[in-house]
């Protein structure tokens, strides 16, 4: 079942009724201002930390769903509606909502009135636009009143949600003509402040939220509505929000626009206040004085367009397969570029409270992007970086506002350090700026303590070589890629952390899946030391990454497929010798992936198992069989009923994995079977069952053991998004960037048929042709360059800004 549609022409996801089974969100800004919106106008709005620069209040998990957002009630008469139907949930003669590219248009009809309402963060600005359109569609006069509406939250959102003996009592505001200012604690402690405002005069306002709802009653019913006029409040402490009230009469035909911009400020302290008590607006005004005419909105809205068209035109494919092509060109793309925002920080799932940018979430994400933004994946890694101990170990996460560690939840998951070279490797090999590794970068943002990148990624390779367990290969830590999986900590109580009650670490417990990573990554360490001039370094390197992989074939393989981990006890994990967990998709994944057990025939064996043992109709599944009681001994994993999150869900971002190694051994149909089957636009015909939206990934899905099979959870932020465009983009399609120019290597259903991409590339710009007369699944067989023959499959990096013509031969 469907609750909308794919508009590929505009780039949009068209959703045609309100009452979608879950939220359906979008994601505005690109750079230091956010905003979250849902198909129903519910979100929040924050300034670069969504835990401490929060500027709208949201209440998760509350009742009725998706509780708060920036909602505009209209009263025609006695009918009072929105247009984004929540929140008073009135029936629609007409609704629509349109989320795209940094955008989202919500339309509604009721009674011949016509209310459309556009949201975005303009390029340059901290606001948030919102463009509405009233027009009316009847025969006769209209008469109405128009109510905007948000909640202010008071700056820190975990504070704001539990200190109310304190924040009850510090709401402050201002109203200067059209525009409500919020200026909570800026007499005291802080430097800015936010606002809104609409370009029209105004009939009144309120900015108590008591005043505005009334006693005992909630956004769906507002008193001031209902009355039809505002109170004029002033808010003093309670919970300060932002209420425009503005009467319209519009002819037969007619049509009016209003533009509201919610935005901050920041003054230096020295210009705090115009007067005594009064907060200092000239850069709100300035703000403010950008956006008063539908021409200047049409303008900042002509620049997002164009700011898109640009990014996504690094990477394009034209074939077949208008899924294949809507997915590429647009919604991964995009989602790739909101997880480089976001991290794992907010959504609507994670709150923006607990959680900061992750170590080795961002260094995967960066994967994704690279190529759509390589100066912002730069600056990217250095930060990173910067978070890194001197041990080459790391925090785990870091806070956007400061780039500083998150102690909170420490160090120790052993996985993190590889994922530096990796981010590092993949952003050399995209740009060919091996620059970056001479930059000086602090460790745990101890200036004294800078040192060159390439040292950096240095301590990140030793770290694993000094971290070994009995088996020779590399210690877990407090966990790997999967945080659930905690084979040092033994939680035995409810309130003791997974991850950091215990010792945490320990000298026995193995991860066979940071083996892999260090194959991989090792290898790419190696090649940095190479092309470097550091050959003794590159030397040593190799002979390192060969004793882990020996490792990992001697004590690694469980006989059909790759081990798991040894745990703290010498006992395996992801065993046929175990009673429940017996086969893993990580190591499946990664150990193929990274060249591990290729010549030898295990690669192909252990996906053959991946097939058997793991493969559903929704995806692959992380496990099987399923835990079916706690295992002290391993942790979280075991904690989350049969089928869900990591006992045995289909865990998204791994999948991508799976497919990438079945193309490097050559099987172009089942890498394309597995890529489809948590690919959104394939999942939108069941979208009852799946849930979340149809237009990104999620992180996990309920596999086959769970209740709700097929049902996903945790949208958007998710390594998901780069790893499968990294599948796609890389080893399907086959253009993947190396030292010495671009890989050309397609690994294809052999049914795909032609297809042609568009890549730049450093200077270049690549118009690919790929042929596949004989139907094969892999082989280049021809490669032309601007009618060139070309020995192999690389096309030869030149530092020439220009475009080429490329033909590529299958067979």
């Amino acid at each position: 079942m469907k609750f909308g549609y794919f508009d590929d022409q505009h780039k949009e996801y068209v959703i045609t009724t309100p009452k979608t089974p879950l939220p359906w969100i979008n994601y505005l800004g690109n750079r230091e201002f956010f905003s979250l919106i849902s198909n129903t106008c519910g979100g929040y709005t924050f300034y670069r930390d969504a835990r401490l620069l929060r500027l709208t209040r949201y209440r998760y998990n509350d009742v009725p769903c998706d509780t708060n957002g920036k909602y505009f009630y209209i009263k025609d008469g006695d009918c009072i509606w929105n247009p984004g139907w929540q929140p008073t949930k009135t029936d629609l003669d007409f609704y629509e909502c349109c989320h795209g590219l940094g955008y989202s248009r919500f339309t509604g009809k009721k009674k011949n009135l016509q209310a459309s309402v556009l949201f975005f963060v303009p390029l340059e600005d901290n606001c948030e636009l919102q463009w509405l359109h009233l027009k009316n569609d009847g025969d006769a006069p209209k008469t109405f009143s128009l109510f905007s509406y948000v909640e202010w939250c008071l700056w820190n959102a975990d504070d704001d949600m539990k200190n109310f003996q304190r924040n009850l009592s510090i709401g402050e505001v201002e109203i200067e003509d059209s525009v409500i200012y919020h200026k909570t604690e800026y007499r005291e402690r802080r430097d800015h402040f936010a606002f809104y405002g609409v370009n029209a005069p105004i009939d009144g306002f309120d900015t108590s939220r008591d005043a505005f709802l009334g006693a005992y009653r909630g956004n769906d019913h507002p008193q001031v509505v209902e009355k039809g006029a505002c109170s004029n409040s002033v808010a003093s402490g309670w919970s300060p929000i932002a209420c425009h009230q503005i009467d319209l009469t519009l002819a037969p035909g007619q049509e009016k626009s209003l533009i509201f911009v919610l935005g901050y400020a920041e003054n230096p302290l020295a210009e705090k206040w115009s007067a005594p008590g009064i907060i200092n607006k000239k850069p709100a005004k300035e703000i403010l004085a950008k956006y008063q005419t539908d021409a200047q909105v049409e303008q900042a809205l002509s620049a997002l367009a164009a700011y898109w068209e640009d990014l996504l035109s690094k990477y394009h494919v034209t074939s077949s397969n208008e899924k294949v092509d809507r997915m590429v060109n647009i919604w991964n793309q995009y989602q790739c570029m909101v997880t480089f925002n976001m991290s794992r920080s907010a959504s609507y799932y994670e709150s923006g409270i607990g959680r900061g940018m992750g170590f080795r979430d961002s260094c995967q994400d960066l994967l994704g992007f690279v190529h759509l933004i390589p100066e912002r994946a730069r600056e990217r890694i250095l930060d990173i970086a910067a978070t890194q101990f001197i041990d080459g170990s790391a925090y785990h996460q870091y806070q956007p506002l400061t780039k500083k560690g998150n102690s909170d939840i420490g160090s120790g998951f052993n996985d993190d350090p590889l994922w530096l070279i990796a981010g590092t490797d993949a952003y050399i090999r995209e740009t060919g700026d091996f620059s970056i590794l001479d930059e000086a970068v602090p460790f745990d943002n101890d200036v004294s303590l800078a040192a060159p990148l390439m040292e950096h990624l240095h301590r990140s390779f030793d770290y694993i070589v000094n971290h070994k367990g009995p088996h020779g290969l590399p210690l877990i830590g407090r966990a790997d890629w999967n945080d659930c999986l905690n084979l040092n900590c033994f939680s035995a109580h409810p309130g003791e952390s997974f991850q950091t009650f215990g010792p945490s670490e320990g000298p026995i417990a193995e991860s066979v899946f940071i083996a892999a990573m260090f194959v991989k990554y090792g290898n790419a360490y190696a090649k940095l030391c190479r092309l470097t001039g550091n050959t003794s370094e590159a030397t040593r390197a190799e002979k390192e990454v060969d004793k882990i992989y020996d490792a990992i074939l001697k004590d690694g393989w469980d006989g059909k497929w790759f081990l798991r981990a040894y745990d703290a006890h010498g006992q395996k994990v992801g065993s046929h010798e175990c009673e429940e967990g017996q086969i893993y998709i990580e190591t499946q994944g990664f150990c193929p992936l990274a060249g591990v057990g290729v010549k030898e025939g295990l690669a192909k064996e252990a996906l053959d198992s991946v097939k058997e043992r793991l493969d559903t109709k929704y995806g692959i599944v992380l496990l099987q069989p399923a835990y079916t009681r706690y295992h002290l001994e391993l942790g979280e994993i075991t904690s989350y009923p049969p089928g869900y999150k990591e006992n045995a869900g289909i865990f998204c971002h791994n999948n991508p994995w799976v497919s990438i190694s079945e193309t490097v051994i050559g099987r172009g149909d089942r890498a394309f079977e597995i890529y489809q089957k948590t690919c959104p636009a394939y999942v939108e015909e069941f979208s009852e069952i799946h849930r979340t939206e149809p237009y990104v990934y999620s992180q996990m899905i309920a596999g086959r053991d769970a209740v709700f099979f097929g049902e996903a959870k945790n949208s958007w932020l998710t390594g998901t998004a780069a790893w499968t465009f990294v599948n796609i983009s890389q080893h399907i399609l086959g253009l993947l960037p190396t030292h010495e120019g671009l890989s050309v290597n397609p690994c294809i259903p052999h049914d795909f048929g032609d297809f042609e991409l568009t890549r730049k590339f450093r200077e270049g710009i690549y118009h690919i042709q790929v042929r596949n007369p004989k139907q094969v699944e892999k082989g280049v067989v021809s490669l032309r360059v601007d009618g060139q023959e070309i020995a192999g499959n690389v096309i030869p990096y030149v530092r020439e800004k220009k475009e080429y013509q490329v033909e590529v031969t299958l067979g």
